[in-house]
């Protein structure tokens, strides 16, 4: 993909004893709305067999910045090339939030911590969105608050936790970001605020891994309010994203095309179709965009699960709140994902079975089908004092063992401060692969488990060049005759196959 933007225009608050101001942040994404219509009624899920699942409980927060921090918020962990999982928290005492990495053992160490002293929050305050893991082996994320004016920056960061401040926004090019950015085929990064820009709106803006030539694209209102998740490069190198509102509606999906700009896909008007969409999209094999509404649907609350064209043919494929009490989940508020089983999962913030605790539940893992066959996975606060956790506002990623991990905003041994965890369905080991598309000669980063000894990296049948960087990562060129398909790893354990195809330009 070129740079579609320079070519084109240039929940309710849980008491707690912390101190120090521990979960001020306004939780803005946790709104519910009524509707007054009604459509069909969309078949109630199924609930996944208990011997079917292994829930395991990794890691509880504290509070302290020296062990992670406090509620991770709704951006996803990520696995990166040393085979952590890379996350981040809001807040903890004292200061601003953390980012954090974290072995599928459950061995946590904080590589930053926001605003403590000889670090001002120059830096940046309260990370809500998560990293992204970059082609370069630099994890990108952003701050809602900060740095100079107080309206966020973005940041790059290593393995090892040393921080650099890439941009702080000043108002005009956005405000507030959300969401950690994405990295482009072509290289640069292009994320969401959920303020700022021309009309204070919120804006998408784009840049380079250093940092520089920093340029947005303002939304106005009729074109969507509020674009609080990350974005999603397509397979035809367009962005898509969501807006949490519109003007005269109830958020969109929009995309970013190089020679169009920010075209507007679809206006979510609410029930039955849903409405205030928080999560992002996932472009599934099929080549079909999925996401999730935190409101609305056919049952007149809860949220919904829909698919979407790149060319904008719109579909519910399941509306929360079927079963009696909300019990097959509500009002998702993160980004789904498709796992090597070729089904999407993710979770939804409240509903589920264990409403005793939580009014309205606790919250739920779910799967579902491409075709929108739903089925409850998981009710969180199944285990004694919830030190499984509860109030989940970040969804999944699957690890290249095939186990799905997560967080929980509330919850785990210290009451409030949430978790990570694990969640293991049987699905077998595979590798993934940075970035998806590129042409012969472009260097990947494949990573996975397992791999020293690797004796053999084929892309889609056409044998690569390759060296074994780590147990957990071979790098990669993509060899000349290579065509669009599956990338393959041979190692003394078996051959391992990617989660994703890879598209050869």
């Amino acid at each position: 993909m070129k740079s579609c933007i320079l070519r084109t225009l240039r929940g309710t608050p849980v008491a707690t004893t912390f101190a120090d101001g521990l979960f001020s942040l306004s939780k803005t994404a946790c709104i519910i709305f009524a509707f007054c219509a009604a459509t069909t009624i969309i078949s109630p899920a199924q609930t996944e067999s208990p011997a079917q699942i292994k829930f395991t409980w990794v890691y509880s927060f504290d509070g302290q910045g020296a062990h992670g921090g406090a509620n991770p918020g709704f951006g996803n962990l990520v696995q990166g090339p040393d085979g952590y999982l890379y996350g981040t928290t809001e807040v903890s005492v004292g200061t601003e939030g953390t980012v954090f990495k974290i072995s599928t053992a459950g061995k946590l160490k904080t590589l930053c911590i926001f605003c403590t002293k000889g670090q001002p929050c120059l830096f940046g305050a309260k990370p809500l969105g998560g990293v992204t893991l970059a082609s370069n082996g630099m994890f990108y994320g952003t701050t809602s608050l900060g740095g100079y004016y107080n309206l966020g920056t973005v940041f790059q960061i290593t393995s090892a936790g040393k921080l650099t401040r890439l941009h702080a926004f000043g108002g005009g090019e956005g405000a507030l970001p959300w969401a950690a950015p994405i990295q482009a085929a072509n290289g640069l990064l292009y994320g969401s605020t959920s303020e700022g820009g021309s009309a204070n709106e919120g804006a998408i803006y784009e840049m380079t891994t250093a940092g520089a030539n920093p340029f947005s694209v303002s939304f106005t209102g009729a074109n969507g309010i509020y674009p609080w998740a990350r974005l999603v490069q397509g397979t035809g190198g367009n962005l898509y994203g969501t807006t949490g509102e519109v003007t005269s509606g109830n958020g969109t999906v929009f995309a970013v095309t190089e020679n169009e700009g920010l075209t507007t896909l679809y206006k979510f008007n609410g029930a039955p179709g849903g409405g205030f969409p928080l999560g992002g999209l996932v472009q599934a094999s099929n080549g079909t965009l999925y996401g999730t509404t935190s409101t609305g649907g056919a049952n007149l609350q809860g949220g919904t699960v829909f698919s979407i064209t790149p060319a904008g043919k719109f579909k519910t494929l399941y509306s929360f709140c079927a079963k009696k009490g909300c019990t097959d989940g509500a009002n998702p508020e993160a980004s789904l994902i498709q796992a090597s089983d070729g089904n999407l999962y993710g979770t939804t913030y409240d509903g589920g079975t264990n409403t005793d605790t939580c009014s309205g539940g606790c919250g739920t893992i779910f799967k579902i089908t491409p075709a929108g066959a739903l089925t409850t996975v998981y009710n969180f606060c199944s285990q004694s004092g919830c030190v499984d956790g509860y109030y989940p506002e970040s969804g999944l990623v699957q690890a290249t063992n095939g186990t799905f991990y997560g967080t929980t905003f509330y919850g785990g041994q210290f009451g409030s401060a949430g978790t990570v965890y694990s969640l293991s369905l049987g699905l077998a080991p595979f590798v993934k692969i940075l970035p998806t598309l590129g042409n012969a000669g472009t260097t990947a980063m494949i990573l996975g488990d397992n791999l020293t000894g690797a004796t053999k990296v084929s892309f889609n049948g056409i044998p690569a060049a390759f060296t074994v960087v780590s147990s957990t990562e071979i790098e990669a060129t993509v060899p000349t005759g290579a065509t669009t398909g599956t990338v393959t790893v041979v190692t003394p354990g078996g051959t391992l196959n990617s989660n994703a195809i890879f598209q050869v330009d």
